[in-house]
């Protein structure tokens, strides 16, 4: 490339201000710092809403679904926080209550209808005038052959961790590959106009 050609470049090169470049990185940077912090605030107003809908007995699974799909379509949303946070982080407390109760009372059924079941069997198999103790011993084998076992309770029933993306095309995102770009186009423009001065130095 002749001197003329490389001044010509040069001149159209300094139409792209420095201050400009650094500017709008600047500014995206700014505005990426911002779309970050209203995507954390809005995790944390819909994990709050799951803990409220599970604490009245709620529409639980509506309130997750609404937080899952929010933590896997924007960044910086991840809901432990720290290296003391609970995990997994959301946990429905009122829910597993809930379910201990139901299967407390599931089991205190089942047992009382073993118990007149096997009462109801002895009777039946040795009915009359029978010494309590082979009675007993009866109910005891009844029992034995028909157990009743408190169930435990899922911890997938009432434990949930969702992960956030690395990136993702939210005003956060994009704002910061905007960002990233025009600090980019600022390297090449400095670059750019001292490989191109030393050129014309050479020249000289």
């Amino acid at each position: 490339m002749n001197k003329r050609k490389l001044h010509h470049s040069l001149t159209l090169l300094r139409r792209i201000k420095y201050f400009a470049l650094i500017g709008l990185s600047l500014f995206f940077a700014v505005t990426a710092v911002y779309g970050l912090r209203s995507n954390n605030q809005r995790m944390v107003e819909l994990r709050a809403e799951v803990f409220k809908t599970d604490k009245k007995n709620g529409d639980t699974e509506t309130a997750l679904r609404e937080l899952r799909e929010y933590v896997f379509a924007h960044m910086n949303t991840n809901l432990s926080s720290g290296t003391n946070a609970v995990k997994p982080p959301i946990q429905l407390k009122y829910r597993y209550e809930r379910l201990v109760q139901a299967e407390k009372a599931a089991y205190d059924a089942a047992s009382a209808k073993m118990v007149n079941d096997a009462e109801a069997t002895c009777v039946a198999r040795y009915p009359g005038n029978v010494l309590s103790q082979t009675r007993l011993n009866c109910a005891r084998e009844y029992a034995q052959t028909h157990p009743v076992t408190l169930q435990s309770i899922p911890d997938d029933l009432y434990k949930f961790d969702f992960v956030s993306p690395k990136w993702s095309p939210d005003l956060a995102g994009w704002s910061i590959v905007l960002s990233v770009v025009f600090l980019l186009l600022f390297v090449i423009r400095y670059a750019s106009e001292r490989v191109i001065r030393h050129e014309l130095n050479s020249r000289s």
